[in-house]
C-alpha cells in the first residue's frame, strides 16, 4: 500500500507492506485523516517527547531516526477481521476509532508509534473494541473530526463550568476551536475567546464566543464580563469580606454563618471565570495566574513540551484551580461523534483544506500559517497536491 512516511523530519510517499489484522483488530481502508497540531510537533520535536514519555511508562514513542507512518485522526471502512473479533459490522461499514491498539501484546499509541503505523496512508488497523459505526448521516469530512473534538470536550467536562459561568478561552488552534463548539453545546452562554491571529478570531465566532480578544492590542482580562464578583486584589477581596459580614451580622434573628452558606449555594461567593489554556507554550500556565481573578479555574488544554516555571505560592494565595487535561474518554468519543451527527455541533468552519498521500508534505507546511488553515484532511485516494 501507498503510506506517506515520516523520517528525519521529512515525508515520503513510499511503497509498504499492507497490514494484516491481527487478534481482535480490523483492517481499515482510510477515508479521511485529520493533520493534528501534535503530528506537526511530533514531526521535528518527537525526541523530546519521547524522552519524556518513557517517564510516564510509555518507550514506543516515535523517534527522528524510524521510519513513522503518522495520522491519529481517522476515518475508516472496514474491510477484514483479525482473529477473536465479534466482526459487529459489515465490510464497507464506515467507522471511527481511538487511535490506541495492541501490537504483539503491548498497547501502542497509532499514529505516533513506529510499531502503530496511522493513516496517513491507504489502509490503517484499529482495535475492534474502541471503534464505532459513523451514523449514515454524518458526512465522512466531519467523522474525520470526531477525535480532536472529543479532547475539546473532555476539557470542559473537566472544567465542570456551569452554564451560567463565563468561559475563556486562550488560544483558537483547533483544540481551542473544539472547546468553543463544546461550551456551546454544553450551553454555556458567555465564551470569551483570544487570539492573535485575525483568521482564527474570526472562526472562534463563528464556532459560538460572543467576544473576541486581540491580546496584541487588547487587554484579554478587562474584556472578561466581570459578573459581580471578580475580585484582582487581595485587598478588594478581603474588602468584600469585610463588608459581606457587616451585612449579613445586621440581620435579626438570622445566624451569619447560616446565610452565608445559602449565598454560596446561589453562587455569591467571589470566583473567577474558567479558563481554557490552548496555547502550550512556555509560561502561559503562569501569566494566566497571575493576571486572572482571585479562584478562576485554569484548565490546561495546551500540551507545553519544554520546561516551565510556575510560582506556587501565587498560585495558592489566589486559590487559582490549576487542571491538567489530556486526551477523552471512549464514552466522550462516542458523544463527540454523535453530537456531530445530530448536528449539535457545527464543526464544518474548521475544515480547510484536503491533500493526497502526496500533499501531505505541502499540508505540513501550509498549517504553520494560521491565517489559511485550522484544519487539513488527507484522503488517501485524493491526488491533490496542496490544501
Amino acid at each position: 500500500m501507498r503510506a506517506a512516511v515520516c523520517r528525519e523530519g521529512e515525508f515520503g510517499v513510499r511503497e509498504i507492506a499492507r497490514p494484516e489484522p491481527g487478534p481482535r483488530q480490523v483492517l481499515l481502508r482510510v477515508l479521511r485523516a485529520g493533520i493534528c497540531g501534535s503530528d506537526l510537533h511530533a514531526r521535528v520535536h518527537c525526541d523530546e517527547t519521547a524522552d519524556l514519555i518513557s517517564e510516564a511508562g510509555y518507550d514506543d514513542f516515535m523517534r527522528t531516526d524510524q521510519d513513522v507512518v503518522l495520522g491519529h485522526e481517522f476515518v475508516g471502512e472496514v474491510v477484514s477481521y483479525g482473529p477473536d473479533c465479534r466482526k459487529r459490522w459489515k465490510p464497507g461499514t464506515r467507522v471511527v476509532s481511538l487511535p490506541i491498539r495492541r501490537t504483539d501484546g503491548e498497547v501502542q499509541l497509532t499514529g505516533l508509534s513506529a510499531l502503530a503505523p496511522g493513516a496517513f496512508a491507504e489502509f490503517v488497523l484499529a482495535d475492534e473494541s474502541v471503534t464505532m459505526p459513523v451514523p449514515e448521516q454524518l458526512p465522512t469530512d466531519l467523522a474525520a473530526l470526531t477525535e480532536p473534538l472529543a479532547v475539546g470536550l473532555h476539557a470542559v467536562e473537566r472544567s465542570d463550568i456551569g452554564r451560567g459561568e463565563v468561559a475563556v478561552v486562550v488560544g483558537c488552534g483547533p483544540i481551542g476551536l473544539a472547546v468553543i463548539l463544546m461550551l456551546k453545546a454544553r450551553g454555556v452562554r458567555t465564551v470569551v475567546a483570544s487570539d492573535y491571529s485575525p483568521a482564527r478570531r474570526a472562526l472562534a465566532k463563528t464556532c459560538g464566543a460572543q467576544i473576541v480578544v486581540d491580546p496584541a492590542h487588547d487587554d484579554l482580562v478587562e474584556a472578561i464580563p466581570a459578573r459581580g464578583n471578580h475580585f484582582h486584589t487581595g485587598p478588594a477581596l478581603l474588602g468584600f469580606a469585610l463588608d459581606s459580614m457587616r451585612q449579613l451580622q445586621s440581620i435579626p434573628g438570622l445566624p451569619w454563618w447560616k446565610l452565608m452558606g445559602v449565598g454560596e449555594r446561589l453562587g455569591q461567593v467571589p470566583k473567577g471565570p474558567v479558563v481554557f489554556e490552548c496555547v502550550g507554550v512556555p509560561g502561559m500556565i503562569d501569566r494566566l495566574a497571575t493576571t486572572m481573578p482571585y479562584r478562576s479555574r485554569i484548565v490546561v488544554a495546551g500540551v507545553c513540551m519544554e520546561p516551565d516555571t510556575i510560582r506556587p505560592a501565587l498560585v495558592s494565595n489566589k486559590e487559582i484551580d490549576l487542571r491538567f487535561v489530556f486526551g477523552y474518554d471512549p464514552d466522550e468519543f462516542r458523544e463527540t461523534l454523535h453530537l456531530l451527527a445530530d448536528r449539535k455541533i457545527d464543526a464544518r468552519p474548521l475544515l480547510t483544506g484536503t491533500v493526497g498521500l502526496d500533499g501531505v508534505a505541502a499540508a505540513f507546511e501550509a498549517l504553520g500559517d494560521p491565517e489559511t488553515h485550522a484544519k487539513i484532511l488527507v484522503d488517501p485516494a485524493s491526488d491533490a497536491l496542496t490544501p
